[in-house]
Parts: structure tokens; C-alpha cells; sequence
């Protein structure tokens, strides 16, 4: 079904110029390259009249819709919804990015005045009874209909995804439907905020020198720039809670407390019982979730989301987390085990404590292996980094990247790039916004500021973007990244290729489940650490040297170990997302009690924490992976066997397989059952014994 966005009329507006203010980019075409956004144009003032009227506009297209007195088809009633709401389309698509990627105090207002507004209009279509009697019409009619195989899967899933909105619903249950996604959609909202604030409110700060023993010239440089940012700490070292500040203090901080005081804070945001505390949160959102399941007759909210996911039901979730979960806590403890020898040699009186993992983990790599991420860096220059990502996408599609420079863009160090295929035709465009700043969550992904969508019969290509939070440059050192975040920007490259080869004819088919989405992103990881991928990008920032043989056998002899922890942090994370949602009764929940039973369930040992907590869990708490975590393990089984595709070969880079992939899965999105993709490109079902080897778990 069409995603809506959706908002509520509170008064008509002109589409011009109002009472002398600058015109509403919103309502005309953006004279811009390629048609993006106006960045230097659009301010907040805009965004609410430009839903307004996006709003008002779907309604009355819903309206023609529904008094059209021609009996329903395809073409009156099924494509005349999949088309509506452009206008509001294309101004959430700008609102939501900002407001993650570049947000505010005054955008974040607008949220919170936006989303009551987006739910109940959203509700209104969904439930509008004589909308779905002619959606449900022509999907009765579907078998003696002269439809396409993509016009009958549009009918199929716009009927489905009426029905799980509600439309078959009574009256009183439909009102109950709409309180309760309303009160959804606010709290998931609020969590999200609160949790940007706890990430921002803290931080480290460092006044002697001696107590940044340890740490990389490179850490060093950045707290010191960072604190230049403040009067009160100018002159000192100042370190966060974003990622590339915490990560590198916890492998190689020598001060121990205050290994563990970042440690703390990091783990304690949403739960610092302050006005951003969000654990009563947590339990409300717990709650409704599952009323509003048991109103559409699911006996949990896991079971109402996974019946319309690969998974199909929650003991296939568990039984896949299970299988993985064994063999990894195994790993795990034979890892602590290491840890504490390690630790003891320094002081037997010493116990391995979850904020010592790092530390000790970057000693054993660099006994055992002879590596040390710092000493990689140099080698995993940004813009290299980002040049192999279009090296592999070229010689695997025959795809060209070229940088635009006179685009508008809502930040300076941003980038937008050209995506032209094989043939020279435009693909697509792509924004890349690398580095932590307080306007920006934390995290890495890839959005769009414009749809793959057909109109008159021409394909409109899509504006895609990745926001990541790299390590950032100082003044004497471009951005030098890890190799993780190499992995993420990889990661994320995947999902913009989805994005940008992405060739449905209906907005309807454009959605892909959440455990299939991760496949795309996932199978791109695969090429970083390949030695001939990495003789292409990884050279020395200064000297241009090409990564030594010796490094690159280390990297990959060292791949698998600390897999025990990195797969246990994520599987407790994934458990405790599908413990939450498959409760059948969630009154008076204790949120922090209930998190220390499943953990302790499935036997987590205490120097392991799961890698979100339920107070900072944005990927459950605000929507995007709510009973859905699990699936970037769940796509690993297909990754982890689709490019044994490419293996089988002997060339990681076989055209015949990527064109395969492309037409069978990345072009495909929603136009098929996700297992049915998969199988048009593998020819059987995949299985895990290719995970579990990946990971050394087997």
C-alpha cells in the first residue's frame, strides 16, 4: 500500500505568496540540478502550510475518487489512489530528513504539532468506508480482471494494507484505532527526542593531560577542536556520546574510571530519571502497541508485524536468533575469558568489567594479530573510502558517479553526486553527509528526498541521501576512518543502490519488507576488507601508498575474532525488541525489570551489554524496526549466501551475477514475496550454514 503521509486541514491556504511573505518553495517546481531540494530557500515557516495543502489536495483527490460513478477498476480506483498526495509527499520527504539529519528546536515543534495531525489524516483515508468498498471491489474482481502481474500485486497489497490499517473494523473500534495510533505516534516521536537531548547533554571533559593517556593523536585532535566550540572548555578536551568520540575513548583510554563514566552516561541515556526519562515511555508504547494488535485480532504486536514480514510469525524469529545465539555466547565467554587473562597480568585484584571490553579487545588484536585500528586509519581516508564504494558499484554494474558542485545543500560539508548507468542515462543523484554534529541523531542511514516513480509513462528518478556520524576532520587531518566505519559507509552505499536502481511502475510496490530491506546493504559489506577491493581504495592519506600485503592478510585473518561479542550485543538487542512485543499483557510494565529478565533468559554475561538498552533503543522504540530488529540477522542469511554467488564464480565482480542481482532483486522492491525475489535470483532458499562460517561461529 501507498505510504501517506498524513495531515489534518486547519485552515485553507493559497498556493502563492501569503500577507508579503517569500513564496512557499513547496508549491512550485524546484529550478535547482536535478530537481533538488532548494535547501538555501525552505524555511521552517513552510513545512506546516505546504502539509496543509499537500493534505487538503489528497483529500480532495480521494474525494473524486470515491464519487466517481463509474463502477470500480484498476485505473479509477486503485491507480487513482496509488497517484494521490504528491504535494505531501514531497514535503515530508524534506520535513523528516531535516528533522533527523539537521534538526532544531523549532523543527522539532513542528513535529510535535505534525504528528497528531499526520495520524488522524492518515486514519481518515485508511478508514474511509466507501474508499476501501471500491478498493475491496476491484480486488474481489482481481482473477477475471485483465491485469498485469504488477497490477494485480498493486491490488493485492493496497486491499492488504487497508485491512491492517483498520478498514474492516466496527465503528467504536475504528475510533479506538485512531486514539491509539495517535498516542503511537506522539510517543514514539518523543522518545526520539529525548534521546537526541541525553546523547547531546553529556559530555567528558578532560583539563590534564595525563588522563588522556592512551588515546590516538587523532581522538586528541577532535575533543581538543571540539571543546574550542565552547568558552567554558576552550583549552581543554571535551568528549560525546557520539560514536566516534566514545568508540576510540573506550579502546584506548589507559584511565579506567573514566573508561567507565562514558561508559555509564552512554548506557544511562532516556533512563536518568529526569523530563527526558524514557522509560514510562517504553511502557506506554508496550501497551498500546499491543491493544492496538489485539483490536486487529493479533494476539501480539510481534505477531501483527511479522504476518506481513518474510519471518511470517514470531517462533520463526526465535528460532533463527536461537540457532545463532548458541554457538555465539560460546565464542563470547571463550573471549572473556582472554580478557581477564589479559587484565589479570596487569592486576590479578582486576575484574573484566563491560567498559574494559574495548580496551582489552584492542590489546589482543594487536598481540594476536599484530593490528591496531589506529594504525589502519591512515589507510581508510574518507573520500578514498567513499571512491571505493563507486569503484565496486562500477565494476559490478558498470555504474559512474560524478560530483555536482553548485547544488543547494542544507549543510557546507555535504556532497551531491550523478548516478549515470552503463548506457550514460541518469540513474539518479545522491547526497553524502558524513560527520556528528547536535542538529543530527546518532546512527547511520540512507533516506530520500524523492521516490523512484513513473509519471506519463517516464521514469522520475530518485533523490537519494546517506547521513552518517565519521570521524571528522581537525585542522591539521582530513577524516580518517575506522575500519567499521568503512563497513558502515559500505553498509549504507548498498541501500542507496536499492534506492537508486529501484524500477517499479507503482508507488504500491516500492515498499519492501524490513527483513529483506537489510539484504541490499549487507551484500555490499562483503566487498570492503576483499584484497583486491582494498588495493583499489585503502592508501595512505599522505604518501598515497597502497595498503601492504602484510596489513590486508591481517585484517583478513583477524576478521572474525570479537565476534562473540559483536553477535551477542546485537542478538540481546534483537531478543529483547521481540520479548517487548510478543508480551500478551503489558500492564504496569517495569521496563528496567522486564530488560534484566530477557537478558538474563538467554544467559548474557554481565561484561556484555546488549547494544541498545530499552531507554535508548531508537531502531524498537521509534517505529523503523518495532519486532523488527532481528532483521538484520535475518537478511544475513541471505547475504551470507547470495554472495556465495559471486564466490562460486571465482570473480567477486561477475557481471552475469550482478546483473542477475540487480533485475531480480534491486530493481524489484515490492513488485514480489520477498523469498520469491530471491529465489528468481539464487534458485533456492538459502541457508544459515554460510552465516555462522562468516562469523567464525562454525
Amino acid at each position: 500500500m501507498k505510504k501517506i503521509l498524513s495531515i489534518m486541514i486547519i485552515s485553507a491556504m493559497s498556493l502563492g505568496t501569503v500577507m508579503g511573505q517569500e513564496p512557499n518553495p513547496f508549491f512550485t517546481e524546484w529550478n535547482t540540478p536535478f530537481q533538488t531540494p532548494p535547501f538555501n530557500q525552505i524555511k521552517n515557516e513552510h513545512y506546516l502550510p505546504a502539509f496543509m495543502e499537500g493534505m487538503k489536495q489528497q483529500i480532495e483527490e480521494i474525494n473524486a475518487l470515491v464519487s466517481n460513478p463509474a463502477p470500480p477498476t484498476f485505473e479509477n480506483t486503485i491507480l487513482a489512489y496509488d497517484t494521490s498526495g504528491d504535494l505531501l509527499e514531497k514535503t515530508g520527504l524534506v520535513f523528516y530528513a531535516l528533522n533527523s539529519a539537521n534538526t532544531s528546536g523549532e523543527m522539532q515543534n513542528i513535529a510535535k504539532k505534525i504528528s497528531p495531525l499526520t495520524t488522524k489524516h492518515n486514519d481518515d483515508i485508511n478508514l474511509n468506508p466507501l474508499l476501501f468498498a471500491r478498493v475491496k471491489s476491484v480486488y474481489e474482481q482481481r482473477e477475471r480482471l485483465t491485469l498485469d502481474p504488477d497490477q494485480k500485486r498493486l491490488v493485492e497489497e493496497t486491499y492488504k494494507g487497508f485491512v491492517r490499517g483498520g478498514a474492516n473494523l466496527d465503528s467504536t473500534q475504528k475510533a479506538k484505532l485512531r486514539d491509539l495510533n495517535k498516542k503511537i505516534n506522539l510517543l514514539q516521536l518523543t522518545f526520539g527526542q529525548n534521546l537526541l537531548f541525553e546523547t547531546n547533554a553529556f559530555r567528558l571533559i578532560i583539563d590534564k593531560k595525563e588522563n588522556l593517556a592512551g588515546l590516538p593523536e587523532q581522538s586528541v585532535a577532535v575533543a581538543a577542536e571540539f571543546a574550542k566550540g565552547d568558552s567554558t572548555t576552550f583549552g581543554k578536551w571535551t568528549f560525546t556520546l557520539q560514536n566516534p568520540s566514545i568508540i576510540p575513548f573506550l579502546q584506548y583510554s589507559s584511565v579506567r574510571p573514566l573508561r567507565e563514566a562514558i561508559f555509564k552516561a552512554y548506557i544511562n541515556r532516556g533512563n536518568n530519571n529526569n523530563d527526558k526519562d524514557n522509560k514510562a515511555i517504553v511502557a506506554k508504547l508496550i501497551l498500546f502497541r499491543l491493544e492496538k494488535a489485539k483490536l486487529m485480532g493479533y494476539p501480539t504486536f510481534a505477531d501483527f508485524v511479522l504476518d506481513d514480514r518474510m519471518a511470517k510469525k514470531p517462533e520463526n524469529v526465535y528460532k533463527l536468533l536461537d540457532q545463532v545465539w548458541a554457538p555465539a555466547i560460546a565464542k563470547a565467554k571463550e573471549e572473556t575469558a582472554g580478557l581477564q587473562s589479559m587484565m589479570s597480568k596487569k592486576d590479578k585484584s582486576l575484574t573484566l568489567e563491560a567498559w574494559d571490553w574495548r580496551f582489552y579487545s584492542e590489546k589482543i588484536m594487536k598481540q594476536r594479530f599484530g593490528l591496531n585500528e589506529e594504525t589502519l586509519r591512515p589507510y581508510f581516508l574518507l573520500d578514498n573510502v567513499r571512491d571505493g564504494a563507486f569503484y565496486v558499484a562500477n565494476k559490478l554494474y558498470g555504474i559512474t558517479f560524478t560530483e555536482i558542485k553548485d547544488a543547494p545543500k542544507y549543510f557546507p560539508d555535504m556532497t551531491l553526486w550523478e548516478c549515470k548507468d552503463e548506457d550514460g542515462s541518469l540513474l539518479g543523484v545522491l547526497y553524502l553527509d558524513f560527520h556528528p554534529r547536535a542538529s543530527k541523531r546518532g546512527g547511520a542511514w540512507t533516506g530520500s528526498y524523492r521516490h523512484q516513480s513513473y509519471k506519463n509513462g517516464k521514469r522520475v528518478t530518485p533523490i537519494m541521501s546517506i547521513v552518517c556520524n565519521f570521524s571528522s576532520p581537525t585542522s591539521d587531518k582530513p577524516s580518517l576512518l575506522s575500519p567499521d566505519e568503512t563497513e558502515t559507509f559500505f553498509h549504507e552505499f548498498g541501500h542507496a543502490l536499492a534506492g537508486l536502481f529501484r524500477n517499479v511502475t507503482y508507488n504500491g510496490l516500492s515498499n519492501v519488507p524490513r527483513d529483506f530491506v537489510e539484504l541490499p546493504s549487507q551484500i555490499m559489506e562483503h566487498w570492503v576488507f576483499e584484497p583486491d577491493v582494498m588495493k583499489v581504495y585503502a592508501k595512505h592519506y599522505q604518501t598515497g601508498e597502497v595498503i601492504p600485503k602484510e596489513l590486508i592478510d591481517k585484517i583478513v585473518l583477524s576478521r572474525n575474532y570479537g565476534q562473540g561479542f559483536k553477535t551477542t550485543e546485537y542478538l540481546a538487542a534483537a531478543y529483547l525488541d521481540m520479548n517487548f512485543h510478543t508480551l500478551k499483557e503489558a500492564s504496569n510494565l517495569n521496563v528496567l525489570k522486564f530488560e534484566q529478565e530477557s537478558l538474563d533468559k538467554i544467559g548474557l554475561i554481565p561484561q556484555i551489554y546488549p547494544r541498545y538498552r530499552s531507554t535508548y533503543f531508537q531502531h524498537s522504540m521509534t517505529g523503523g524496526y518495532t519486532a523488527g530488529y532481528y532483521g538484520y540477522i535475518w537478511a544475513e542469511v541471505l547475504d551470507a549466501d547470495a554472495y556465495q554467488a559471486f564466490k562460486e564464480t571465482g570473480d567477486i565482480f561477475n557481471k552475469t551475477v550482478a546483473t542477475k542481482f540487480r533485475k531480480s532483486i534491486l530493481e524489484k522492491a515490492g513488485s514480489k514475496e520477498a523469498m520469491d525475489l530471491y529465489m528468481d535470483f539464487r534458485g533456492s532458499q538459502p541457508k544459515i550454514d554460510a552465516l555462522l562460517k562468516n562469523r567464525g561461529l562454525k
